[in-house]
């Protein structure tokens, strides 16, 4: 049973969208200026960072200033690697190219730590491989246990979450799916290793993204979540505003959230370019509070008795009011 004075998630929104519609901002188009004008989006609560791209060349003082300025908070630091890493940050074959992988995501720690974050997400963009006979999976596989082992350890007090995604750049990443992405997070056995589930990738790994919340939420290691929707044509990561595509879907996603009590916050990797970036960042947040009520109740008219029987019929026409 859902508790219904279960507090609300805190919002963060994709920094990078504030560079969009810039005929709609007066300010300067650097990341302290995002950051003000994510200060005006109604509802939003933190910044998630990416590192190194938003954080090089500036003193934690004066993101704190900017951050205090908008009245937000960090939320998260995102580990971002850079092109040198093309041919693998934790899984390179040259082992002062691994190394270096490491370094720049403990670098990302300390980042996490100084702006008082909880969590850092690794997005191993290039941890994967494009042919067949190009790689060793097992060595590859050993290489990211041991590399997230390292970070574990450094940072005993942070949620450590890598971000699974099944393709770009990389045709195949090495841990493609979230079956695949919690075996890695088994073989880690870290108490604060887990996953960032993305509504957007899940589809892209053909995963009803339902379902990879609830068997991450099972192992007690739902840690982080980025809502967005999509199309999914092959191998496209959309960015769409929430529930345009799915609406169904993201509403049942937020039902289980509350099931498993989720306790990190909503991050909205949504991609605005003709939009204002603002008015849908704040839209995003007006939907998910709509449907996180509407979800709270679920329980309370039998809902969970109905999934029991998988009577659907009785499902639609509960839903039907929504």
């Amino acid at each position: 049973m859902i508790d219904h004075n279960k507090e609300m998630p805190l919002f963060a929104s994709r920094l990078n969208s504030m560079g969009a519609r810039r005929d709609l901002w007066a300010g300067d188009n650097s990341v302290l200026d995002w950051i003000t004008r994510q200060g005006t989006i109604e509802g939003l609560d933190l910044v998630d960072f990416n590192c190194p791209q938003h954080l090089k060349g500036y003193t934690t003082e004066k993101v704190k200033k900017a951050l205090d300025s908008a009245s937000l908070k960090t939320g998260a630091v995102c580990t971002r690697f850079t092109h040198e890493f093309e041919n693998g940050a934790f899984t390179n074959p040259e082992s002062s190219k691994r190394k270096a992988a490491i370094d720049l995501v403990l670098n990302a720690g300390e980042w996490a730590r100084s702006l008082d974050a909880k969590e850092l997400v690794v997005w191993s963009a290039y941890d994967g491989y494009d042919y067949s006979f190009q790689t060793d999976y097992n060595l590859m596989w050993k290489h990211c246990v041991e590399a997230f082992q390292v970070v574990c350890d450094t940072f005993p007090e942070l949620k450590i979450t890598l971000e699974p995604k099944p393709t770009e750049p990389r045709r195949f990443f090495i841990h493609n799916t979230t079956g695949a992405a919690l075996l890695l997070v088994r073989d880690i056995e870290r108490q604060n290793m887990g996953l960032t589930l993305d509504f957007g990738h899940c589809l892209m790994a053909t995963e009803n993204p339902v379902q990879s919340a609830v068997l991450t939420g099972q192992e007690g290691k739902l840690f982080g979540v980025q809502l967005n929707d999509g199309f999914v044509k092959p191998g496209c990561e959309d960015g769409l505003a929430l529930g345009t595509v799915h609406p169904r879907m993201t509403l049942e996603f937020i039902y289980w959230l509350q099931r498993y009590d989720y306790k990190g916050h909503i991050y909205f990797d949504t991609f605005p370019i003709n939009e204002d970036p603002v008015r849908e960042a704040e839209y995003n947040i007006r939907l998910y509070k709509k449907w996180w009520k509407f979800a709270s109740v679920l329980d309370e008219k039998g809902i969970g008795e109905l999934l029991i029987k998988q009577d659907t019929m009785a499902i639609l026409e509960l839903l039907e009011v929504q």
